[in-house]
């Protein structure tokens, strides 16, 4: 399996939508609490060592070089 740099989720805008209600009413920390359940569940369901090591090259990389 390769990871996908294309758009593939189905309703993106509402998966965005779904993202952001599901933090509502959570502090700093509760959220960053929710999204590392959140990563380690997707992650699972992934399962590819390589997918998931590109996932996070690649994400590492993008935020490093937004001005922060």
């Amino acid at each position: 399996m390769k990871l996908i740099h294309t758009p593939h989720i189905d309703d993106a805008d509402g998966f965005y939508e779904e993202l952001v209600a599901a933090q509502r009413d959570m502090d700093d920390a509760q959220a960053s609490r929710w999204l590392a359940k959140l990563v380690l569940l997707l992650a699972n369901h992934v399962g590819d060592r390589e997918v998931l090591a590109e996932a996070i090259a690649l994400a590492r990389a993008n935020t490093l070089r937004e001005p922060g």
